[in-house]
């Protein structure tokens, strides 16, 4: 039982895709389309009715239930194949829309006494049009609509006057010629609350992405922070511990920061701590991360490396960094680097990994600082 309705939904699926497609955007699009064949197909069920009834002339009925579905049909195809992704509204709404008040002013033609049944359809299409066409469009459309069905009701009063009096086609106009600008001040309004609710999803937008920086990033440096890095660390462990790669750590320790913080201020050592991270950055490797872990101390994740590598990496960092000269007022510091490094064992946990390089770390500053030690 289970595997045929499995089978049912995935046919099904399969029929939407082919007909919706698989992009969001170009499915929206098909939708309102197939959503405006829908409504122009009950239409013609109304139509045909009316025909069957008696009221409209059956093969004028049929002539035009064929070229209304066709064109829709045609409006459909021309967004499904692409050819509408060169216009400049990919959906075609206005030209829909102009069809649809086209094919519902013939209808009022044929309908005679059932003519009033016209006016729900237009209502509809207008409607339809408020919520994807702009209020210049919508100000066209009701142009348009008022011009031709004016040009309708005036063509049929003085044609067939018994089955359209003109008193009656009169009252009919002004109800068109009062109701189309109502819509396009409802569709400016519309318009305008929808740019509204643009702009706040892009201001909360740009608000989280602010406080998702802030959450992740040192505010001196620009690095991951210690919380974030943590994290890092954890998903690079949780990673290896499945593939059974290694990743090495690395404590970067900013040598006698103290000293040019007492000497030249703190100023000068926030200009230390920005350069020296700047310069890093373009050493280390591109899948390489490093944080400011705390003070004058960063924390380098070395992933798919063993500890021999990373040692001849970070002497090379070492090497370009200590050439490195920071200036800041009138003083010019040269900043010096001591890093102790430790290769993530099997079966160890990151917290006692970070403890080697720490112990690592400690060994280079005791040994007078400025170099690299690995731990054991």
């Amino acid at each position: 039982m289970l595997p045929s309705v499995s089978l049912k939904t995935t046919l099904l699926q399969r029929l939407a895709d082919a007909l919706l497609s698989t992009e969001p955007l170009q499915r929206a699009r098909l939708a309102q389309a197939g959503l405006a064949m829908l409504l122009l197909a009950a239409a013609v069920v109304a139509m045909n009715y009316f025909a069957w009834i008696g009221v409209a002339p059956l093969a004028a009925v049929l002539a035009w239930s064929a070229v209304t579905l066709a064109g829709m049909v045609v409006f459909y195809a021309l967004i499904r194949g692409g050819w509408a992704r060169r216009r400049a509204d990919p959906s075609l709404t206005m030209p829909q829309m102009l069809f649809a008040l086209t094919s519902g002013a013939l209808a009022y033609a044929l309908l005679g006494a059932g003519r009033g049944a016209v006016f729900p359809v237009v209502m509809v299409i207008l409607v339809f049009g408020l919520f994807v066409a702009s209020p210049r469009q919508m100000r066209w459309v009701s142009v348009y609509a008022v011009a031709l069905f004016g040009a309708v009701m005036a063509f049929k009063a003085s044609t067939d006057p018994q089955a359209y009096p003109p008193a009656i086609e009169l009252g009919h106009f002004l109800l068109v010629a009062t109701m189309m600008p109502g819509v396009s001040v409802l569709a400016g309004r519309l318009s305008r609350l929808r740019h509204r609710a643009r702009m706040q999803r892009a201001e909360l937008a740009q608000a989280l992405a602010r406080l998702r920086e802030q959450t992740t990033r040192d505010e001196l440096t620009g690095l991951p922070n210690h919380r974030h890095m943590q994290a890092l660390v954890a998903q690079e462990h949780q990673r290896c511990t499945r593939s059974g790669q290694s990743f090495c750590l690395s404590l970067l320790d900013i040598d006698r920061l103290k000293s040019v913080n007492e000497a030249h201020g703190y100023g000068c050592g926030d200009a230390v701590l920005r350069a020296l991270s700047q310069e890093a950055l373009r050493q280390v490797r591109v899948s390489d991360v490093l944080s400011r872990w705390g003070g004058g101390v960063f924390l380098l994740l070395m992933s798919d490396t063993h500890a021999a590598l990373a040692r001849g990496g970070l002497e090379r960092v070492h090497e370009r960094l200590s050439a490195l000269r920071v200036a800041h007022g009138s003083a010019t510091v040269a900043v010096t680097l001591s890093a102790g490094v430790s290769e993530h064992h099997a079966g160890e946990s990151v917290a006692q990994t970070l403890e080697r390089a720490e112990r690592a770390l400690q060994e280079a500053k005791a040994q007078g600082g400025a170099r690299v030690v690995a731990a054991s």
